[in-house]
């Protein structure tokens, strides 16, 4: 995933179906220099970690 595209995600009030490694996940921060997200396991906060972006993807359609 881009840089831009995980800001939006970040910023927007929707749900994106973001996945990490098959696990969907909220994206709380993006770090635009080390193109680096801070995310969780949706249903799961206390999991918070650093990945890079490129092992996040955007699946079709946002979460109800």
């Amino acid at each position: 995933m881009n840089v831009q595209r995980a800001k939006e995600i970040a910023a927007s009030p929707v749900m994106a179906n973001v996945l990490c490694e098959g696990t969907q996940i909220y994206i709380q921060h993006v770090n635009e220099q080390t193109e680096t997200a801070r995310i969780y396991p949706l249903g799961n906060p206390e999991e918070e970690r650093e990945v890079p972006l490129y092992s996040l993807s955007e699946q079709n359609g946002a979460l109800e």
